[in-house]
């Protein structure tokens, strides 16, 4: 077993012991934040089998599909940078938006802490999809951001992703200072068109990730499939959000479903 296969291992047992158990205290300061200051849509709650969770739901009438948004490490589904903006974008565009609460710990967590938490997160991914291919028509599009991308990688690699049609990552590879990525995107086994965004800013890690992502992307025999990088742009995309948006759109627009 590789090293980094047993840090994996590890603290998956720590999640079975409850070490690493989300705090749903700061989640619901986070959600009641969000609840007080929404302007666009509404929130709704979904069943996750175990608990409830919120999610932030526009409508559109003959929408042409729905995009289903994960937020990043300790945000909601309404945060300023990225999945709030972008979420407001894409139904103005003529998508139907489900941006869901996925799990947090303190502020003050790193990646390695949050791993535990990715099977919690895998069951929050499955009632967002279900909920709107329940309640839809159309295409289903993943849409994850920073801690929201390791959390959907994840899921794909152990469930695949027969149950979406699309995914866009956006910030994908973040980690915390002497932390490796513990487990490999699963791109090569990817069938549905993948939309890889990040800043041309970004952290120096993700940045070296993108790469060998790109070189991925290229053999995967999907044309569809893209890497697009933001001019400017940093990991929350400050300043830059509606540069992000357009680009997703652009790219969901040439998609053939």
């Amino acid at each position: 077993m590789t090293l980094r296969a047993l840090v994996f291992a590890l603290l998956l047992l720590f999640s079975m012991w409850g070490v690493s158990a989300s705090d749903l205290e700061r989640e619901q300061r986070l959600v009641t934040e969000m609840e007080a200051n929404l302007f666009d849509g509404e929130v709704v709650y979904l069943s996750d089998g175990d608990r409830d969770f919120a999610a932030a739901l526009i409508t559109n009438e003959d929408a042409r599909g729905s995009v289903i948004l994960l937020h990043g490490r300790g945000f909601h589904p309404d945060w300023q940078d990225v999945v709030g903006p972008v979420r407001v974008a894409l139904a103005e565009a003529g998508w139907n938006t489900l941006s869901a609460q996925m799990p947090v710990l303190e502020k003050d967590k790193k990646y390695y802490d949050y791993v535990p938490l990715f099977p919690e997160s895998y069951k929050r991914i499955e009632a967002a999809v279900k909920y709107i291919r329940e309640n839809f028509d159309g295409p289903v599009v993943l849409l994850a951001h920073s801690c929201g991308a390791h959390m959907a990688m994840n899921w794909i690699d152990e469930v695949g992703d027969a149950q979406i049609d699309a995914y866009v990552g956006a910030g994908m590879g973040a980690t915390d200072y002497g932390q490796d990525l513990i487990r490999p995107f699963p791109i090569e086994k990817m069938k549905v068109p993948l939309l890889d965004i990040l800043g041309s800013e970004e952290y120096p890690r993700v940045l070296a990730l993108a790469k060998e992502r790109k070189r991925i992307l290229a053999g995967s025999g999907n044309p569809q499939s893209a890497q697009v990088f933001i001019d400017g742009a940093d990991h929350y995309f400050k300043d830059r959000n509606a540069e992000l948006g357009e680009a997703i759109i652009a790219w969901l627009d040439g998609i053939e479903f």
